[in-house]
């Protein structure tokens, strides 16, 4: 039975407009307003909270909880009960992630719209458990093999763990690609104050059924009611002939595994239904930049203490502003680009051994010094410890 949004039961399930709950709680919160009808998951720290409050919530709402037997399992199920014309969603941390990947790159191959919270922890392999990390920004970009591009959001609050989660479904829905909610274990379990947003506050965007006529349908080519790259969704039980493959497969789903045209023609469309909107798609936040001459660029929960070290450097006079990334993949090159024209130096604070400095690095116009501010072992940059690198940049 296909799963119906009922605003009114969500609302009462979720209580309080005003709570004071923690990050991961605020994800499945956001993914119940979004109007998920089925989770998939596994627990792994320090994720578990999202899958424990879904195991709670989306019962009585009527949708449908389900652990797998393993993370490959739980990918591998909410492709399956998004093509049954569903919302769906996982959450996981790093090993998880991994387990993930080869079904993740099967979502974007079959076009698959579906969300995955990634709780960041510290690795390679089961690291520090309960600890977090930004370890994963660029597993979220290259893990998957072959010619693929990501969606990615990272949130600093636990409102935008909240806020992201609901953008993250529209985004999977209106691209038909898997998204993910890059937050960390710092802002998983963080607890902040979280308002609500009343469901006149809130824009769900609906994945667009196929309308046309079954005898004429084309499962994968360009839209049949709108001027898009992105096909009309022709959800099993539906009437539609649908063959789904992670094969390369031709206009009319079928494999067509020796055709250099046709393998060309399917991944170039499914790359630049994205990039094309690469500037739509930007988002991020500016905070005094307009005198700035030294800046953070940061995301996630590095940009929490960088803010602060913003106030502090301004309190002594130093010209200093922050770039806060909120959409990290597809990332926003014109930004830094431009950025890196006003300013002498950028400082990229990151809880890894410096994974996103890279394409900033690699966008920063050849005038602007990058300097990566590293910190690993599952703690966060302390205020001092970043205002001790942005004096030695003076």
């Amino acid at each position: 039975m296909k799963y119906e949004r009922d605003p009114e039961r969500i609302r009462r399930v979720l209580g309080d407009k005003v709570q004071f709950i923690q990050g991961d709680i605020a994800v499945a919160y956001g993914g119940l307003l979004a109007g998920v009808g089925f989770f998939g998951g596994y627990p792994i720290t320090p994720a578990s909270e999202v899958a424990e409050g879904m195991a709670r919530m989306l019962p009585r709402v009527k949708g449908t909880f389900i652990q797998m037997e393993d993370e490959i399992g739980s990918m591998a199920a909410i492709i399956g009960a998004s093509w049954g014309g569903q919302k769906t969603m996982t959450a996981t941390s790093g090993p998880g992630f991994s387990l993930m990947m080869e079904n993740y790159g099967y979502a974007i191959m079959t076009e698959t719209p579906c969300v995955i919270a990634n709780v960041q922890r510290t690795g390679p392999s089961t690291g520090q458990p309960t600890l977090g990390a930004q370890g994963d920004m660029m597993q979220v970009r290259w893990g998957s093999h072959g010619d693929m591009v990501a969606i990615a959001l990272c949130p600093s609050t636990v409102q935008e763990c909240l806020d992201m989660t609901i953008e993250c479904f529209n985004l999977s829905e209106k691209y038909r690609h898997p998204v993910v909610l890059m937050t960390d274990g710092e802002v998983g379990h963080l607890r902040e104050k979280v308002i609500i947003p009343d469901e006149d506050e809130m824009e769900l965007f609906e994945r667009i059924p196929a309308t046309i006529d079954k005898d004429k349908f084309i499962p994968f080519t360009n839209s049949q009611t709108r001027d898009s790259k992105v096909p009309d969704f022709p959800a099993f039980g539906t009437g539609y002939r649908t063959y789904v493959t992670g094969l390369t497969h031709n206009k009319m789903g079928y494999p067509a595994t020796d055709k250099q045209k046709d393998h060309e023609e399917l991944i170039t469309r499914i790359i630049t239904k994205i990039t094309d909107d690469r500037e739509i798609l930007t988002d991020v936040e500016e905070i005094e930049l307009e005198d700035a001459e030294i800046a953070f660029v940061t995301y996630g929960a590095s940009a929490r203490p960088a803010e602060s070290v913003v106030r502090m450097g301004r309190k002594n006079g130093i010209k200093i502003g922050m770039l806060r990334i909120k959409l990290a993949w597809p990332f926003p090159r014109r930004v830094i680009n431009e950025l890196s024209k006003k300013v002498n130096t950028i400082i990229v604070p990151e809880m890894n051994l410096g994974q996103m400095v890279h394409p900033i690095t690699e966008y920063a116009d050849a005038g602007c010094k990058i300097v990566s501010a590293q910190k690993i072992g599952g703690e966060m940059h302390l205020p001092d410890e970043l205002y001790k690198i942005l004096e030695a940049e003076l």
